[in-house]
């Protein structure tokens, strides 16, 4: 689970929802700094949040980026309904291209698009849907198909949890085998948002979501075929999608490849200042 180091929006970003032609979805969005050098639309990934993109957001927007950050259907602030259905992959990924289209700025303003771990699976969806919707691509920490192995059995006993139990039943579970060691999960603020966050998930979405990180195809051969850049960035350690899976994708794609040093799963957050120079650099390019 991503831990976000605040749940409080930076200076000049607005928590606020956003209208879309396939429902409303819960938004972070920051005002760019300067000439507007177009939009970012930014995808959490599993059991995650928009806030997990907090510590980007200032220094995108200080480049003349407005990145926003969306909790996808379902997710923490975003409503989503109890049919898992609902969230099939496709579905998710034209939720995507809704978004896309109501944040998009003027024409030839350009629009880039970050799935990071789950989302990077979904926002790779979108654009095999609507190739020209978007600038570019980045998969932040998110492979060429299903997880490893070890994350597989991790999500199939998380998603079995979730159809047997309460959410705040599985919560305290979760924490009971595995407690962060610097966070008080139950009596801290950081725990207390952690926890509500997760509370706030429908059931059906980790469900449905969980159980596609378990069977998710190799697509590259079809992601390949788009003409938009792409760009894979991930940390130099990671145990979902391991960093040589990561390194051959980027190559069978022709991407441009960046890793975090000392970041694992999460550079958003373990790393911020130096993967939003990557970022900025590459959309710069």
């Amino acid at each position: 689970m991503s831990r976000p180091p605040t749940f409080t929006p930076p200076p000049g970003t607005r928590a606020r929802t956003l209208d879309t032609e396939r429902g409303a979805f819960a938004v972070l969005d920051a005002e760019p700094v300067g000439p507007d050098k177009g939009t970012v639309l930014l995808l959490p990934g599993f059991t995650g949040s928009k806030e997990d993109f907090i510590a980007l957001l200032r220094p995108l927007a200080d480049a003349g980026y407005r990145p926003v950050a969306v909790d996808g259907r379902g997710q923490y602030e975003s409503p989503g309904p109890d049919d898992e259905s609902a969230y099939a992959r496709d579905e998710l990924a034209r939720d995507v291209l809704a978004q896309a289209a109501a944040v998009a700025g003027p024409p030839g303003t350009p629009l880039h698009l970050l799935g990071h771990s789950l989302g990077g699976l979904i926002a790779r969806a979108a654009v095999l849907l609507a190739p020209g919707t978007f600038a570019s691509l980045t998969l932040m920490s998110s492979g060429p198909g299903r997880i490893s192995p070890r994350q597989r059995e991790r999500a199939e006993l998380l998603t079995e949890a979730v159809a047997a139990h309460s959410m705040a039943a599985v919560w305290e579970a979760m924490w009971a085998l595995e407690p962060p060691e610097d966070t008080d999960v139950n009596g801290g603020a950081e725990g207390a948002a952690l926890r509500a966050r997760w509370l706030r998930n429908n059931p059906a979405q980790l469900i449905a979501t969980g159980r596609q990180l378990c069977v998710e195809p190799d697509r590259v051969d079809e992601l390949k075929a788009t003409a938009l850049p792409k760009h894979v960035l991930s940390g130099e350690r990671d145990d979902t999608w391991p960093v040589p899976l990561l390194d051959d994708m980027a190559r069978r794609l022709g991407a441009h490849r960046t890793v975090i040093t000392g970041a694992e799963h999460s550079p958003n957050t373990d790393r911020p200042q130096a993967t939003a120079a990557a970022l900025i650099a590459f959309w710069d390019r």
